[in-house]
């Protein structure tokens, strides 16, 4: 008996639990009345020593007890039961199960709202204590998810709550009462209170997040819309049109809030080393030294470093006058990573100023090669020259040229183009804070007309024929698609050219699928960063090779075109299939026809090359039998003349006659 329940102890101990094993007593009938009754204190479930004794009480199949027989143990009551085992369900009918819904109190319906409005349950970031976002985001998903459930709940359907039973404990949570668009204008004018204007915005996204059970009577959807635009616009300073853009890029209520609160931060500082005058290593220990506290930035790059403080000007230690390290956002070292400059190639950096990049490809490129940093501002030009001249880069030629020029100047003359457009700065708002008013509809459209107008410069500046080379890398930093992958997608209709891997080891893909906008499928291959997600700033990456010199989008895409056009379907570049009808259709075929025949006459033989007579084409030009001067053809000899103005003197005197 000693070894079997020694047994029963390593087994037990091999499980992870140290409790003791049960003894063998037997049940007295007091005990198994009380038990029956529910009176006793039944075994935890969690207790596996104590499991297999508390369901040997009960027949198999019954809710009858069985004693134990003299001289039987723990492992013959094992035995037992794997022979007969027991229904499901049975034995714990009179357990209560932990509900995952909290049923409402009295004490709850007349909670105080002092706790609200110092944001402790709101579960949005940037409020109270604890600035989790767990809460919000729970709203927002499937309240009867199975994870939710504790680990020792039971899995009997017939102890789950109903359908009815969660609905009625929704129903049954106090209503939101959303205020009219014309009371929030008014408040906002008087005397605005951020912290009701905080707990408003909670409210009103919890509500859109479960609007079928949480509406209020009377209020559609875009009452909710309308009143969570005006307290956005008010609580973080921007316009209305960049709220909406933001809207639509984070249709999630929690991540349009962590987005926005992410812009109110500025990013941490980061420095880059550079590798033409000193390693990382030795750059951090120098900055220790002289009490900065450093560490390396990401795991991603193998020469930032971030600094949290220092007790000297970061940007005047003599390691920064000396060249060592450039100070440069983490989201600046992305292009040039894509680009992956190659020694002894021709590089273009359109838009260079200050510099930070195209000190780098310098140091990709081990100072070799040739690399035209090109900036049209020459003010911006001068930190580009200071900063060259600073770092040690000595294969840079500055110009201060639009860079729409670059293509009459040096046609198809570099191997890789980098080009960081001018853009409109929404991933960089904490940097500048006027972008949230200064911003809108107009100053949008231009940037994205400057921008296509500049890629298809840069890519008519690049050689397809390069064997090294032929790629042109695409960043703003901006996150609105009409920006990004709008003017990326207008560049592949318009050049034969495709977007391959960037290489970046983080980033979000971007959009191919935009509300009303439908891109090219490979522009999964862009990567997308935000401030909320990376703790960088807002950026956006897309690496295009150049297939041909050729201006047009080639043959293929040519041929695709007209397949789509006479079945009906969406065009390969992603655009809709202009004509709706059939006969525009049919003037659509007939126009790419007459031009696809235009063409091969060009291409063909005009007949000069090939031997034999030329025919006389007859002129239709009128011929004359007398030969008659120049002057009297063009009917202006002196007599023709003095005739024409008599009888202009004439018309303007019968006219004045007429008038009297």
């Amino acid at each position: 008996m000693k070894k079997k329940q020694n047994g029963v102890k390593s087994r037990a101990a091999a499980n992870g639990n140290d409790s003791p094993a049960p003894s063998k007593t037997k049940l007295k009938p007091e005990k198994l009345k009380k038990k029956q009754n529910g009176t006793s204190k039944r075994p935890a479930i969690d207790d596996q020593e104590n499991v297999v004794p508390a369901l040997f009480k009960k027949k198999a199949g019954t809710g009858k007890p069985k004693k134990l027989k003299k001289g039987q143990t723990l492992e013959d009551a094992e035995e037992i039961l794997q022979q007969n085992p027991i229904k499901k369900g049975s034995l714990d009918k009179t357990k209560k199960k932990k509900k995952s819904v909290r049923e409402l109190t009295p004490d709850d319906e007349d909670m105080d709202m002092t706790g609200l409005a110092e944001g402790k349950s709101l579960g949005l970031p940037g409020l109270g204590e604890n600035d989790s976002d767990d809460e919000l985001i729970d709203d927002f998903g499937d309240s009867d998810d199975e994870e939710s459930l504790p680990e020792d709940a039971d899995d009997s359907e017939d102890e789950k709550p109903s359908k009815e039973e969660s609905l009625q404990l929704n129903v049954n949570m106090p209503s939101y009462h959303l205020p009219s668009v014309e009371d929030v204008e008014k408040e906002l004018k008087t005397a605005p209170n951020l912290e009701n204007m905080k707990l408003r915005i909670s409210e009103v996204l919890q509500v859109l997040a479960n609007f079928k059970v949480r509406k209020e009577e009377g209020k559609s959807r875009q009452d909710y819309v309308e009143v969570l635009v005006k307290d956005l616009c008010a609580y973080y300073g921007y316009n209305e049109y960049l709220i909406r853009k933001f809207m639509d890029l984070f249709p999630k209520g929690a991540e349009l809030m962590e987005f926005l609160d992410a812009n109110e931060q500025a990013r941490p500082v980061t420095i880059r080393t550079n590798t033409l005058k000193t390693k990382r290593k030795e750059l951090a220990k120098a900055l220790i030294s002289r009490g900065v506290n450093v560490d390396p930035a990401a795991k991603w790059t193998k020469v930032g470093l971030v600094v949290y403080d220092s007790q000297v000007p970061i940007g005047a230690t003599p390691e920064y006058l000396a060249g060592h390290y450039m100070l440069q956002g983490l989201s600046s070292f992305l292009p040039v990573m894509a680009l992956a400059p190659q020694p002894n190639e021709r590089v273009l950096d359109m838009a260079a100023a200050p510099g930070g990049k195209t000190s780098h490809i310098a140091a990709l490129m081990k100072n070799t090669g040739v690399l035209f940093a090109n900036d049209p501002n020459m003010v911006r030009c001068r930190a580009v020259i200071g900063n060259l001249h600073r770092l040690g880069v000595n294969n840079a030629i500055v110009s201060n040229l639009d860079g729409l020029e670059y293509p009459k100047v040096q046609s198809q003359g570099f191997d890789r183009v980098l080009l960081d457009a001018p853009c409109s700065g929404t991933g960089v708002i904490w940097k500048d804070q006027s972008v949230k008013t200064n911003k809108d509809s107009q100053d949008v459209q231009r940037r994205h007309t400057l921008q296509r107008q500049l890629i298809l410069a840069a890519l008519d500046a690049i050689d397809a024929n390069s064997p090294t080379g032929g790629y042109l890398v695409y960043s703003t930093c901006s996150v609105l698609a009409e920006e990004n992958e709008a003017v990326v997608n207008y560049a592949l209709t318009k050049r034969h050219c495709k977007l391959v891997p960037t290489g970046l080891e983080i980033g979000v893909e971007g959009y191919t699928k935009f509300r009303e906008y439908r891109f090219h499928p490979t522009l999964s291959l862009t990567r997308r960063f935000y401030p909320h997600v990376h703790n960088i700033d807002g950026f956006f990456v897309a690496k295009i090779k150049k297939l041909s010199n050729a201006k047009t989008g080639g043959t293929q895409l040519k041929d695709e075109r007209k397949e789509a056009l006479e079945t009906g379907e969406e065009l390969p570049d992603g655009t809709p299939l202009p004509g709706s009808n059939a006969g525009r259709k049919k003037q659509k075929l007939k126009n790419m026809e007459k031009h696809e025949q235009k063409v091969k006459k060009m291409t063909e033989d005009d007949g000069f090359n090939t031997k034999g007579d030329i025919p006389h084409v007859k002129r239709d030009r009128p011929t004359f039998k007398k030969r008659l001067n120049k002057r009297s053809l063009a009917k202006t000899s002196g007599k023709a003349v003095r005739q024409k103005r008599r009888k202009m003197m004439e018309k303007r005197g019968r006219g004045a006659a007429h008038a009297e």
